[in-house]
């Protein structure tokens, strides 16, 4: 029975945070570039922006604090609680991580002031090929056929959009420039499709059980550090000095300059906790299949809010996205049954995380 109640849990909490990553993936590229059309200039800021919510994190940890002391204190004999759970292991691979988070996040902000959201959004869709591809070898991501079908479809889907990309070059964006924002977007798309299984790997080898109150200190790690990685360009790059010329010129007035930079932490925050959230549930692959899915969504809301045109393709790409997302949790559904059936193969699953335990 508790089994079961835990199972239940854990599909909860990871139909939350597929929520959350679905609402970050597509929302952060729009607000980004909703930053530069009306005269935002600073990448770094942009980057910037992407971890530097960090702080909100505290909130959760807060809460999660307050219910082990409870437990502590309702339980005989029990251990000293301690306020920090990570160990020296984790906080260096998180290090790592965070500082390479910081580098996807200005190749990132770089493409997407360079190139219409669709042709952004398409890039970033090659994360899957590159994720699957990470997870093998990091964590010996062990594929079916409805994953590598969904991999299949969800890739082709994004190959499709491709076929329409030619003459979406911005106004007044010089070729050389449209052609390093389509570089640096790709190289963006790698990098995060390596940084999602090495998330997983860092899980796997940090020597102590993952707990999502350790997950949620790993994030607050990553993003600080990410944050600190973009401060120092900003620094160099003299960015601050910049900031009070650009809001007064900014096309949609100075309030709503501020309310887009705000609005940016928060989405890009959200999209933040969503992914470690579906590592911690289930596997980088899924968080990575999620992120493609939102592909063909972003280019509906590029449609809605920036005017963009929506093609034949996008339509196809569209439903084979839902096709690869509905095959993958189709398999997901199988295999839950069949170790419902057959519990020894428990151990095959890609986390052993209890979701009842903070």
């Amino acid at each position: 029975m508790e089994a079961n109640h835990d199972r239940t849990m854990k599909r909860i909490f990871l139909m939350i945070n597929c929520i959350l990553l679905a609402t970050g993936v597509t929302g952060g590229p729009l607000i980004i570039r909703l930053y530069f059309i009306h005269g935002g200039n600073s990448v770094w800021l942009s980057s910037f922006l992407q971890a530097v919510g960090f702080p909100v994190i505290l909130i959760p940890l807060s809460i999660s604090y307050i219910i082990r002391r409870r437990q502590i204190n309702s339980t005989p004999n029990s251990s000293k609680l301690k306020i920090i759970t990570m160990k020296l292991p984790l906080f260096l691979y998180s290090t790592i991580i965070g500082v390479i988070t910081g580098l996807d996040n200005y190749l990132y902000s770089y493409g997407v002031s360079r190139l219409p959201v669709s042709t952004a959004a398409l890039i970033v869709a090659s994360q899957l090929a590159f994720t699957a591809i990470f997870a093998f070898f990091l964590v010996k991501q062990k594929f079916t056929a409805y994953s590598v079908n969904a991999v299949v479809l969800l890739t082709l889907g994004a190959g499709i959009l491709a076929l329409h990309t030619d003459g979406d070059r911005p106004a007044g964006e010089s070729s050389r420039t449209y052609v390093m924002g389509f570089v640096l977007t790709l190289l963006a798309a790698l990098l995060y499709g390596f940084i999602l299984p090495l998330v997983e790997f860092s899980y796997s080898k940090g020597k102590q059980a993952i707990t999502y109150t350790l997950v949620l200190e790993i994030q607050l790690v990553m993003c600080f550090f990410a944050s600190l990685f973009c401060l120092i360009g900003m620094i160099i790059n003299k960015d601050f000095q910049s900031i009070s010329r650009e809001k007064s010129h900014y096309g949609l007035g100075e309030a709503t300059y501020y309310v887009v930079l705000v609005g940016s932490v928060i989405v890009w925050q959200i999209n933040f906790l969503g992914a470690v959230g579906v590592i911690f549930c289930s596997s980088s692959l899924l968080c990575g299949v999620v992120i493609a899915l939102m592909v063909p969504i972003t280019q509906v809301l590029a449609v809605i809010f920036y005017k963009e045109k929506f093609n034949v393709e996008k339509g196809v790409s569209l439903v084979l996205s839902i096709w690869g997302f509905v095959s993958y949790f189709y398999g997901e559904f199988k295999q839950a049954k069949k170790m419902k059936m057959n519990p020894t193969l428990a151990n095959e699953l890609p986390q052993n995380q209890s979701i009842t335990n903070p």
